[in-house]
């Protein structure tokens, strides 16, 4: 009976394979490693970014273009107010984003520009795709809004209204597959959010609008 391999040690002649083999099986990442981390890095970022950015464009395009019709009923003023939004909002959402990514201290500083410069592009895209409908339709066309309270909205609005829908539907429906959620539960609790916000932006209006009365 071997004393030594009774006592688990290793032989010297056990040394050299076990070292080897402790060093091939240790921590260092493999090129496949590293690839699959870049692809997971920039898919995190641009998921990031453009998912906020589009769900942030069309909530606050929305919330002003209500609340600007509400209150003064006015084209130029509803136009003026996305243009301003699609720029300023769209600076003020990437460097919110930036801010965010550093502060998880976990991302390169590529990943943390690339989910910056791709929320900035899908907000400033996305709220000026609202422009089309109030260049296309005079506000003096109005149509009603069953579920509302029957609330009267131009033509124009109402079509901003539908694309902001399809586009935060979009948005749910492939975000709720990625994460493995239901669909509809994801969907219909992010059009609760923004028809909240629609009708809320639509009396506040309303109300400020009283004081000038």
């Amino acid at each position: 009976m071997n004393p030594v391999r009774d006592s688990g040690a290793l032989a010297p002649r056990d040394i050299a394979p076990a070292v080897s083999n402790k060093i091939n099986s240790g921590n260092t990442p493999t090129l496949p490693n590293k690839i699959s981390d870049i692809s997971n890095g920039v898919n995190h970022a641009l998921t990031t970014g453009f998912s906020f950015g589009s769900t942030s464009g069309v909530i606050t395009t929305l919330g002003l273009m209500v609340g600007l019709h509400s209150g003064t009923h006015s084209k130029f003023a509803v136009l003026g107010g996305i243009i301003t939004i699609a720029i300023a909002d769209a600076f003020s959402d990437a460097l919110g984003i930036h801010i965010s990514e550093e502060s998880e201290n976990k991302h390169t500083t590529a990943e943390i520009w690339m989910a910056t410069v791709s929320t900035f592009i899908a907000k400033f895209v996305v709220a000026l795709t609202f422009t089309i409908p109030v260049l296309l339709w005079d506000f003096s066309k109005t149509i009603n809004i069953p579920g509302l309270l029957s609330v009267e909205f131009p033509i124009a609005i109402v079509v901003a209204i539908a694309w902001g829908l399809f586009l935060i539907t979009t948005v749910s429906i492939r975000l709720a597959q990625k994460q493995g959620n239901k669909i509809s539960r994801v969907v219909l609790e992010h059009l609760l959010i923004v028809i909240l916000v629609i009708a809320t932006t639509h009396y506040v209006g309303h109300w400020v609008a009283g004081f000038s009365e």
